[in-house]
């Protein structure tokens, strides 16, 4: 069988979704996870966008050693400078470089004629090349472009030093067929396409991103790249998780391998939705909570009597096997050690005590501890930076009555350390914590989202609040975990507000150097 690379860009066109706001001790910590997965290469980032984005590619590049790093970059040398300081320290640098070939693009966006398109992208490829030894040149809105000027642009950029060529479906405009056929069309008629890796990069748009991804591979493609769970700018891109599984299932019709471990696919995507607030769709395919369900009696019979009359993948192939836990609140230190290696977690003994102190916290409180609440626990003390939160709840009380006003009071530590104690009103609960807590921090905050949802089952399962805001302008998202949803509402607002305070702290640092 041959095999095909993975580029997973949730780290960049992933984060790039509406209300994806990620920091760098999250990005970090799904780079891990990735590279647990076995993903050939990491977009962490496009460096040149925002001190934070060259923070975080810089970092993964020096985390990451058996997953290729790389980072987004315009056709510009300023940006392929930037690129270059952030992934120098890489095991093997990476770029990833772009530049509009369709008419609509290039003329109204570019603004250049399609010969002057072709000196940038070479003379681009060229300068990246003295520095990067694996160039990566992409096609944007490739399949809305002419496929004569496509390929002879390709040529050129092949000449220049290019090592993979990337045709981007980047409005998800194309057709299997159509899409299919610009790979087909490549490779027949493009001097040295057979010596360079031809890339796949479809948005779902119309819903057709994984058909076209397998479409192209049909056709030539050896790598493809997309996000886990599906996420990215507008409906999304395709969903890495259900390429690897489908060529997986129909092996003998594709004949191809990824290279991804499979029994990774249920913790990244969970990772990725933790961290990212995205909530996964209960139907979604491989990876929804629906995807093992069978409600139907004539699906149960059948299932009963041999479950691959309606189910073709099982949940251990994904790594969502049911497993018994034994935890609870007479569990010792020792056996929560070995759950967190057994999950995959890595956490140094500090952290590990921090985690196993909620735990035993948790454990008192709830009859049954899950994994899904473990899985909270540990992820949040593996990605938890060690500095003091700016602001930090105290405590939360709500008055409400369906005659009377609702009332919230709140309590917290400040940036000087002293407490802070404030109270307000509003036409829920809710409202009323938010009015509160906008009287204790500095600055202006504008709700844009919020939603809690339930980790695990049962009437006494945590809730995870997630609180998309503006604070003082900039857009930030918050989350956090609680059983009481009003505590998880309050400590999330709080998340978010520190973690924009943080941000603009190390802005200042980083422009200060």
């Amino acid at each position: 069988m041959s095999q095909i690379d993975i580029f997973d860009t949730t780290l960049r066109d992933g984060e790039q979704s509406a209300g994806i706001n990620l920091n760098t001790a999250e990005k970090i910590e799904i780079a891990r996870q990735l590279e647990r997965l076995g993903v050939t290469i990491i977009e962490s980032g496009f460096p040149a966008s925002s001190p934070g984005d060259f923070d975080a590619v810089q970092r993964i590049a020096g985390t990451v050693k058996n997953s290729i790093v790389t980072g987004l970059s315009r056709s510009m040398k300023a940006d392929i400078d930037r690129t270059w300081d952030a992934l120098k320290g890489a095991e093997q640098p990476h770029i990833h470089i772009f530049l509009a070939t369709s008419p609509i693009h290039m003329e109204h966006k570019l603004m250049k004629t399609p010969e002057q398109v072709v000196d940038i992208a070479v003379e681009s490829v060229r300068y990246a090349k003295k520095f990067f030894p694996l160039v990566q040149w992409s096609a944007e809105d490739a399949s809305r472009s002419d496929p004569e000027f496509l390929a002879h642009i390709i040529k050129k950029v092949i000449e220049a030093g290019a090592t993979t060529i990337n045709l981007p479906d980047t409005v998800g405009y194309a057709t299997p067929a159509e899409y299919g056929a610009m790979f087909r069309y490549m490779t027949e008629n493009v001097p040295g396409i057979e010596n360079v890796k031809l890339s796949a990069h479809c948005h779902n748009d119309l819903g057709m991103a994984t058909a076209n991804t397998l479409a192209a591979i049909e056709n030539g493609a050896t790598q493809v790249e997309g996000t886990i769970n599906g996420i990215g700018e507008r409906a999304g891109n395709v969903a890495l998780e259900e390429i690897a599984v489908a060529l997986h299932i129909r092996k003998q019709f594709y004949e191809i391998e990824t290279g991804i471990n499979l029994n990774e696919i249920k913790r990244s995507s969970q990772l990725v939705s933790q961290l990212t607030g995205s909530i996964i769709q209960p139907n979604k395919a491989v990876v929804g909570k629906n995807a093992f369900a069978h409600e139907s009696g004539i699906h149960q019979d059948g299932m009963l009597k041999n479950p691959l009359t309606y189910e073709i993948i099982t949940p251990e192939l994904i790594g969502d096997a049911a497993t018994e836990l034994v935890l609870g609140k007479h569990s010792g230190r020792h056996a929560f050690r070995d759950r967190a290696v057994k999950m995959g977690f890595e956490l140094p003994d500090a952290k590990l005590n921090e985690a196993f102190i909620e735990f035993k916290k948790l454990a008192d409180r709830k009859k049954q501890i899950t994994e899904d609440d473990l899985f909270v626990l540990l992820t949040d003390q593996q990605i938890n930076d060690t500095e003091t939160p700016i602001y930090e709840l105290e405590s939360v009380q709500v008055q409400y009555g369906t005659a009377n006003i609702p009332t919230a009071t709140a309590s917290a530590i400040g940036p000087d350390g002293t407490a802070i104690h404030e109270a307000a009103t509003g036409s829920g609960s809710v409202e009323a914590i938010f009015n509160t807590l906008e009287r204790i921090v500095e600055g202006k905050v504008h709700i844009l989202d919020y939603r809690v949802t339930s980790i695990g089952k049962g009437r006494d399962a945590l809730g995870e609040a997630v609180i998309n805001m503006s604070y003082d302008g900039e857009t930030v998202t918050g989350r956090d975990v609680a059983q009481d949803v009003l505590e998880a509402t309050a400590k999330a607002y709080f998340n978010a507000v520190n973690r924009q305070l943080v941000k603009q702290g190390n802005k200042t640092k980083i422009e200060a150097v």
